[in-house]
């Protein structure tokens, strides 16, 4: 597994910081998805691409999309990063339905897939995200209360506030995942 570049695409800093955790781990690129283009991506053998969930998308996926398509030597891993908590199976199963949209079954098939908790800070969410929160918080506050799951609750008593989830051990199954790959393929550095 020769070269390795990580690429994200944050709005908020969540899936910035857990690039750069992931970059350091393994010792190779970083990038910004603005700052590259879809052609420096072809001297890559691995692409990790993450980006942060926003209603149901993952932004910045276009870049892993079209170099999928584009460079089929290139080995993609897809990394999500969002409020939802990636160990409640029902929020693995939204994500991937919301990923079928853009991904084709074949991409479903061949890029392998991590799913990691951010955080949020009210006070720094675009107008577009505060409404969207408050809806969702308007939608949580008239359900039953017995009926929430412990997430709902969570992001009731957290409204208005600013939250971090990040976890850099919840990195570990990508990097070593990354690490069998290299075995498979003898090599022993990211570089």
């Amino acid at each position: 597994m020769g070269k390795i570049l990580v690429v994200y695409q944050s709005k908020y800093g969540s899936a910035k910081k857990y690039a750069q955790w992931i970059a350091k781990a393994l010792e190779c690129g970083l990038s910004e998805r603005k700052k590259i283009n879809l052609k420096q991506l072809e001297e890559y053998d691995l692409v990790i691409f993450g980006g942060g969930l926003y209603a149901g998308g993952v932004s910045g996926i276009d870049l892993l999309t079209k170099g999928f398509k584009r460079f089929p030597h290139t080995k993609w891993v897809l990394f999500t990063c969002g409020l939802a908590d990636p160990n409640d199976p029902e929020n693995i199963s939204h994500i991937r339905n919301g990923l079928k949209r853009v991904l084709t079954p074949e991409m479903q098939k061949q890029i392998t897939m991590f799913h990691f908790r951010g955080g949020i800070d009210y006070p720094r969410l675009s107008a577009v995200h505060k409404a969207m929160m408050t809806m969702l918080f308007s939608s949580l506050r008239k359900r039953d209360p017995a009926g929430l799951r412990e997430e709902d609750r969570q992001m009731i008593a957290t409204y208005g506030k600013a939250v971090d989830f990040t976890d850099r051990k919840m990195i570990l199954p990508l990097v070593e995942w990354v690490r069998e790959e290299q075995k498979k393929k003898g090599d022993s550095t990211c570089r």
